[in-house]
């Protein structure tokens, strides 16, 4: 059985065959996915999902990349959505530098308004970072006591990831894994104990060789699994299997 711990199953690209692509996730033997909002509006989105779907899980939270409308009042909207029985976790949240939507001391309120937040509703978070390392090691390390999570599509050096770690963070990877040319990538994946590892896919983004270019979906999750197997000497059963129980320790609701 497999996990992908993030998917934008809520995304239009998926508005067609949502269904379809949830039956060829369960064909590949993906036996949990969590889908993370961006916004007030995706977090009801993926909670429908959820509700709808088994398999399916959501997370609630505000994407630095949808800064630029923020209300006061979503982040009252997102600790309600918090309790629903299906809600695992908040996220998407975390620090965006590449598309600087919002001024740097803004992004770093909002992520800190959310952790808070998670600390309220003892969830974990999931953690969104784009050219923002060193401040979000420095806020995890910092703000995130009592409150765990995972570096979602984790694309950073062994020492960051170390840092993390040490925090109780989750690493998670995703298809830049499996890129030809992402070898600082894969040298810092080979060094991750198992007890921290997790997969995802990302979907409808970053879709994994030999699919590059083409919409992501949870079923290539299988693929992370297949590479970090490789990578690691490990068999795929092994990875898939510890992966899944790091996702389920991780998001407790689960199961």
């Amino acid at each position: 059985m497999l996990f992908d711990t993030h998917c934008h199953l809520f995304d239009e690209q998926f508005a067609d065959d949502v269904e379809a692509t949830i039956d060829r996730a369960r064909e590949a033997g993906v036996r949990y996915m969590v889908v993370p909002a961006v916004d007030v509006a995706s977090a009801r989105r993926a909670i429908a999902l959820a509700e709808r779907y088994e398999e399916i899980y959501a997370a609630v939270g505000i994407h630095p990349e949808s800064l630029k409308a923020l209300s006061e009042s979503a982040f009252t909207e997102v600790e309600a959505l918090a309790s629903h029985p299906k809600v695992v976790a908040i996220g998407e949240i975390g620090l965006d530098y590449y598309w600087n939507v919002a001024p740097r001391e803004v992004q770093k309120e909002v992520f800190l308004r959310q952790i808070d937040i998670a600390r309220r509703v003892n969830l974990p978070i999931i953690i969104h970072n784009r050219d923002a390392t060193e401040d979000t090691v420095e806020i995890i390390e910092h703000h995130c006591s009592g409150v765990t999570g995972v570096m979602h599509c984790f694309t950073g050096s062994i020492e960051t990831a170390r840092r993390c770690m040490k925090q109780g963070f989750y690493i998670s990877y995703g298809g830049p894994v499996t890129f030809k040319k992402a070898e600082n990538v894969r040298r810092a994946a080979l060094e991750i104990p198992d007890e921290f590892l997790l997969v995802e896919t990302d979907s409808p983004y970053l879709s994994p060789h030999p699919f590059r270019g083409k919409r992501n979906e949870p079923a290539r999750v299988s693929l992370m699994v297949e590479k970090l197997a490789e990578l690691r000497g490990q068999t795929f059963e092994a990875v898939a299997q510890y992966t899944l129980q790091n996702g389920r320790k991780l998001f407790y609701k689960i199961g």
